[in-house]
C-alpha cells in the first residue's frame, strides 16, 4: 500500500494538499534519506523528514473524521502562523491528539462568517477543489450606486487580474429608505483570493461588510455566536463527505506519526 506523499501528509493534518505540494517543491521534505519530489509515493514504515522533524508512515484505521463550524469574527486571520502576532482562527479550536485542523478555504481578516475546519485532509481537499463546484453564499454590504447594468456585468463575467470571474447569483435585499449602503446576497463557486471584494471593486464599488453564510450544503446556524465553534454530528459529516464524492466513513489510510526521541538519531542517519 503506497500513496502520494502530499496525500499522506494531508491525512495527518499538516495542511491542504496544495500547500503541501509547495513544501515538496521547495525541498522541505525527505523520504528515506533523499529529497522528495512531486509525484513521489510513500509506503508503510517509510521514514519522512518534514522541515527537520522526523516521522514514520503508519496505517490509520482509528482516526475519526471531524468537522467544525466556526463563526469567524473580524480581526482574525486564517493562516496558522502570523509574523505580526495577530490572533488566528486556530487559537479558539479544540485540541487534537494528533494531526491538525485544516481550514476549508480562507476568510480574510475583514470578513466574518462561516468557516469549516476538518482534521481530514482528503475531505478538505475535496471540498476546496474547483471540480467540486461547491457554492459559497455571502451577505455583502456595498457602498455606492449599484445599477442594473452593473449587476448584469457581474453575473455575465468581468475580467480580473487572475482571469474572468462572475457571481452565479445576486439577490438585492429590500432597501430601507435612501441610503448609500445596499445589502446583497451573492453566490459563487470559486474560492479565489478576495474574489467577492474584487468583483465589486471592478465596478468601482466598495464592500463595507462581508459575511459568509453558507459553504456547499452547510449553513451557519443563527444561534452560533461570533468566535464560537460547533462540531458537526457524524451523520452531518457523512452527508458532507458524500456531497464531496467521498465515502461516508473514511477508509483506512496512511498517515505519519512523530518518531520517538530515542529513535530519532537512527532516523536522522537514514535520512542523510
Amino acid at each position: 500500500m503506497a500513496e502520494r506523499l502530499q496525500k499522506i501528509l494531508a491525512n495527518s493534518g499538516l495542511g491542504s494538499r496544495r500547500e503541501l505540494e509547495r513544501w515538496i517543491a521547495a525541498g522541505d521534505i525527505k523520504i528515506n534519506g533523499r529529497v522528495a519530489t512531486l509525484g513521489d509515493r510513500a509506503a508503510l514504515d517509510d521514514d519522512l523528514a518534514v522541515r527537520g522533524t522526523f516521522y514514520k508512515v503508519v496505517a490509520d484505521d482509528q482516526q475519526t473524521r471531524r468537522v467544525l463550524m466556526y463563526h469567524k469574527p473580524l480581526g482574525e486571520i486564517t493562516t496558522r502562523d502570523d509574523p505580526e502576532g495577530r490572533q488566528t482562527v486556530f487559537d479558539r479550536l479544540p485540541r487534537l491528539h494528533h494531526g491538525r485542523w485544516i481550514a476549508v478555504g480562507r476568510l480574510d481578516i475583514n470578513t466574518l462568517g462561516l468557516l469549516l475546519l476538518t482534521n481530514d485532509g482528503e475531505l478538505a481537499n475535496a471540498l476546496m477543489h474547483p471540480s467540486g463546484g461547491f457554492e459559497r453564499h455571502y451577505a455583502v454590504r456595498v457602498n455606492g450606486e449599484v445599477t442594473d447594468d452593473i449587476l448584469q456585468r457581474l453575473q455575465t463575467g468581468v475580467e480580473l487580474e487572475d482571469g474572468p470571474a462572475k457571481f452565479d447569483r445576486i439577490i438585492a435585499e429590500p432597501a430601507e429608505g435612501v441610503a448609500s449602503n445596499h445589502w446583497f446576497r451573492v453566490v459563487l463557486r470559486e474560492g479565489r483570493n478576495r474574489m467577492v471584494r474584487r468583483l465589486w471593486e471592478s465596478q468601482e464599488l466598495v464592500v463595507s461588510r462581508l459575511i459568509r453564510t453558507r459553504f456547499g450544503p452547510v449553513s451557519m446556524p443563527r444561534w452560533l455566536a461570533r468566535g464560537k465553534v460547533h462540531e458537526m454530528q457524524p451523520s452531518e459529516i457523512a452527508e458532507l463527505a458524500r456531497a464531496a464524492g467521498l465515502d461516508a466513513a473514511p477508509a483506512t489510510k496512511l498517515r505519519i506519526v512523530a518518531v520517538h526521541p530515542r529513535h530519532r538519531r537512527r532516523a536522522a542517519r537514514r535520512q542523510r
